[in-house]
């Protein structure tokens, strides 16, 4: 009878510990039942190359927790599924902003006192992501990443892979090529922007052009150029697309501009007040991501957003509940003046 869970040899973590932390688990995500007989001392040792002592020392720690108990003869068995021991979970975002901020939020409100949550950056570094994912295997319950690698996605991938299913959720960009089953909570970002946009097309139409302010410095998926540039032709709209905003930028009367740097917008907005262009009218802007400020600035700011606070949410309930659903975050236009 081989155990639905295992340990890592490499692992510096005391063995008995990660038993403890495996047996847990499995019971956790239903592996191991109430009721059910648990494996003998012998049948551990033997088969993760234990010593009895090591054994004996994770099961005296688990009946001490009432987890599991012992029937004189019979052997082991799980007491109880219904215990308070939080759950560890290393989050792997590829960078911190204000967006990542809510996600991360409404991902610790929801656990509550349910997961222990460390977080941990790459900064879309594959190298930095080997070396994090290498060194804490076997430590976490779950992996939740954000898979934004390209220096060497090939490589990327490849990491993510030797992360066990089950302790993976892959957070805000699909992985297509992920052929294993594991939670997933993606924006569909070539869709996303279409679909945003069209919702918006009644106003967009007072342009004469639209331009994509696309940073070349700062990663963003390329889905969202491709996505910009199939609903600029399906529309009919001329369009182009630049890496940035600065104050010797020429801004002209006619076009709107979707911005996805807020040091773009900032720069956009002080051209326009230089040049007396009147934002709503004379220039359109479309900013990506919603926060509290872009909903006063100027009477409004027009948003393309994912919700990153129910990304955060659905994530967090995916792991409650030991589900491998693949979701995708709602998207969606909101409209004010400055378009």
């Amino acid at each position: 009878m081989t155990p639905p869970f295992t340990i890592d040899p490499d692992n510096k973590k005391p063995r008995y510990l990660q038993l403890v932390d495996a047996i847990t688990d499995a019971i956790r995500r239903g592996k191991l039942r109430k009721g059910q007989r648990l494996y003998s001392i012998n049948e551990l040792s033997e088969e993760f190359l234990l010593s009895r002592d090591t054994v004996e020392k994770a099961y005296r720690i688990l009946r001490k927790d009432g987890i599991i108990d012992s029937v004189k003869g019979k052997g082991f068995y799980i007491r109880q599924i219904d215990f308070e021991v939080p759950f560890k979970v290393l989050l792997l975002f590829n960078k911190i902003s204000n967006y990542k901020k809510q996600v991360y939020q409404a991902f610790i409100e929801t656990l509550d006192k349910k997961a222990i949550v460390d977080l941990k950056i790459h900064h879309f570094n594959t190298q930095v992501f080997k070396t994090l994912v290498e060194n804490h295997l076997g430590e976490y319950n779950y992996f939740v990443v954000m898979p934004h690698f390209y220096d060497s996605p090939a490589e990327a991938l490849r990491i993510i892979r030797c992360i066990p299913p089950d302790q993976l959720l892959i957070l805000d960009k699909k992985i297509p090529e992920l052929k294993s089953q594991c939670a997933m909570v993606y924006q569909d970002f070539e869709n996303d922007i279409i679909n945003a946009l069209e919702q918006g097309l009644d106003l967009l139409q007072k342009y004469k052009k639209l331009v994509l302010v696309k940073p070349k410095f700062v990663p963003y998926p390329p889905e969202i150029e491709k996505g910009f540039r199939h609903f600029c032709m399906q529309n009919q709209f001329k369009f182009s697309i630049i890496p940035e905003i600065d104050s010797h930028s020429q801004i002209e009367r006619g076009e709107a501009y979707i911005v996805i740097e807020e040091t773009d917008l900032v720069n956009i907005i002080k051209i326009c007040r230089s040049q007396n262009l009147k934002i709503g009218k004379d220039v359109g802007i479309v900013s990506y991501n919603e926060t509290p400020l872009k909903e006063i600035l100027l009477e409004g700011i027009t948003v393309i957003s994912t919700d990153h606070a129910t990304m955060g949410e659905t994530a967090a309930k995916l792991i409650l509940g030991n589900s491998k659903e693949s979701i995708k975050n709602p998207f969606s236009l909101i409209r004010r003046k400055s378009l």
